[in-house]
């Protein structure tokens, strides 16, 4: 196999100290490759850039209708967040209108990532709980999905017994999550590579040629079935409405979709994964640095992307260009360096 290309630089006294070499597929919604570079057929494991894939069964099935969901409770569904308060409040109101509380989840708890938060929850001498995972938001619209799914057969146990094992891939809401993630790559799940998600969820592999199909279709509606494709409408109008929600302060997905709005949905996965739906260009992006460098390399190559291949007005330029042409400083503040995208990402066309 031949090794990808060098996707970003890290330049310190005016030379390469370090090289980030990854993959990039951009894909139009009728699966044409506008873009290849690198290997985009091996698969990979999306992981949490997958996840308004995996909401999309939440509002397709009218769980999101039953529940009245807030812009704000659908963007948290799609959200790998930080553990802000706004976080953790959202997740519980989901849950609360669902019935159910906290110890319905199964995602783990951890410390919250936003540091201001996980500052503040230890000063008060609490241990974090379900809700500050990251993934809660997601992990509460699989429960608002499956209390939805048991309420609407009479023949279902209660909903908190029918809910519980959730995450498991035999279980009826796993199920339906898996198909929609299926659905809408066009990739035969039951023969890719399986592992188990951070939160305990199965994740599976897929190449990234698909995955940029797939969220191609998310901008577009094209290839998804009616109810998926106003469920991704409705999702991607929703967190361009609530961003903070998706990600949380200073974080690169919710700046860009603050700034940008509904022009780009865009979702970091672990491991140096990053989907995009680019809905006026009709175009989805997925990228997977070797090096599973997200913050430092990953960000750099969305940012260089969307720059190239939306039209922007020149404050809108400068704001991405922050994000694909970085300085680094030292504790001094004295720029040390910078972090660039590669040349070939400046050459890419609408």
């Amino acid at each position: 196999m031949n090794a990808n290309p060098t996707l970003v630089h890290a330049l310190r006294g005016g030379v390469a100290e370090s090289l980030h070499r990854g993959a990039l597929a951009i894909v139009d919604a009728d699966g044409g490759v506008h873009t290849a570079l690198g290997d985009i057929r091996r698969p990979i494991f999306p992981r949490s850039a997958v996840k308004v894939l995996q909401a999309l069964p939440l509002v397709a099935s009218g769980a999101a209708d039953r529940w009245q969901l807030s812009d704000e409770e659908l963007a948290l569904a799609c959200a790998s967040h930080g553990g802000e308060a706004p976080h953790v409040q959202t997740a519980a109101g989901m849950l609360a209108k669902a019935g159910m509380d906290a110890s319905a989840l199964e995602c783990g708890a951890h410390w919250p990532y936003h540091d201001g938060a996980l500052k503040a929850l230890a000063r008060t001498g609490q241990e974090p709980t379900a809700l500050h995972n990251n993934c809660s938001g997601k992990h509460s619209g699989f429960v608002c999905l499956g209390c939805h799914m048991a309420l609407a057969d009479a023949g279902r146990p209660d909903p908190r017994a029918f809910v519980r094992g959730y995450l498991q891939p035999g279980h009826a809401v796993m199920r339906e999550v898996t198909a929609a993630l299926q659905a809408a790559t066009g990739y035969d799940l039951a023969g890719a590579p399986v592992g188990t998600d951070g939160c305990s969820i199965p994740t599976y592999a897929v190449p990234l040629q698909n995955l940029a199909h797939a969220f191609a279709r998310v901008g577009t509606g094209v290839g998804l079935a009616p109810a998926h494709a106003g469920a991704a409408r409705r999702l991607r109008a929703a967190v361009a409405r609530a961003p903070h929600r998706v990600a949380g302060s200073g974080r690169f997905d919710s700046r860009v979709m603050e700034r940008l709005g509904e022009r780009v949905f865009c979702k970091v996965g672990a491991e140096g994964v990053y989907c995009a739906a680019l809905p006026e260009q009709g175009l989805g992006v997925a990228i997977k640095m070797d090096d599973g460098n997200t913050s430092r390399a990953c960000e750099v190559v969305m940012a260089a992307v969307i720059e190239a291949l939306l039209p922007l007005e020149p404050s809108d330029a400068e704001f991405m260009r922050g994000f694909s042409d970085v300085r680094m400083a030292n504790w001094n503040g004295i720029e040390v360096g910078r972090l660039q995208a590669d040349k070939a990402l400046r050459e890419l066309r609408h």
